[in-house]
């Protein structure tokens, strides 16, 4: 099975990229495959609300100078998407919402690609607002049919400087925690994924 990260952080080596590796090893050790995906930095542009993804439904966005496309289909190919952010006044860093905001429009533009798949939150902050982040990207989640698993507590890990998160000793046991949940959610679903209910866009039935 297949798992991909993807790191909304600019910063190299900071608290986000930290928390996001702690849910990785878990998996590693589980025996999947895994990857992490810088998307802080990148400059990755936000959805025109052209709508093109609908008319060639091609899995892809008409957008080609940046490197949307090529993170998009590493989360079409996932088992498990989980999505990374610091808390930037109370809120998902830019490049990653430009993202999820793409990502989630392709998917349903092409029969919720993303449905049926495990899709979790992981917060850096260092004091407040990380609800508000956490929320954000389940809501795209969600909204893709995804499969969201709990935890020991909400997916933060407290910090600013670099590495302070590691010093956060309930956050990082919630990483393990949930490594752990993502492996058993994947393993329980992936013999029934193809029995995943289709949705239907005919609301009076």
């Amino acid at each position: 099975m297949y798992a991909i990260a993807v790191n909304g952080s600019p910063r190299k080596g900071g608290n986000t990229e930290f928390a996001l590796q702690e849910v990785l090893t878990q998996l590693d050790q589980a025996g999947w495959k895994t990857e992490m995906v810088k998307v802080g930095g990148t400059a990755i542009r936000g959805c025109i609300a052209c709508n093109k993804c609908f008319e060639t439904q091609d899995n892809s966005c008409i957008q080609k100078k940046d490197k949307f496309n090529e993170i998009y289909l590493k989360m079409v190919e996932a088992d498990a998407i989980i999505i990374g952010s610091p808390t930037y006044f109370a809120a998902v860093a830019s490049d990653l919402k430009s993202l999820t905001d793409r990502a989630g429009y392709v998917a349903y533009a092409n029969g919720h690609t993303f449905a049926g798949k495990i899709g979790s939150a992981v917060v850096a902050v260092r004091r407040g607002g990380a609800i508000h982040v956490y929320d954000s990207i389940n809501h795209m989640f969600q909204m893709s049919q995804m499969i969201i698993p709990g935890s020991t507590y909400w997916n933060f890990c407290f910090g600013l400087e670099k590495g302070e998160a590691k010093d956060d000793a309930e956050g990082v046991a919630n990483m393990h925690h949930l490594g752990k949940a993502i492996d058993w959610l994947g393993r329980a679903i992936k013999p029934k994924l193809s029995e995943y209910p289709k949705a239907t866009d005919d609301f009076e039935s």
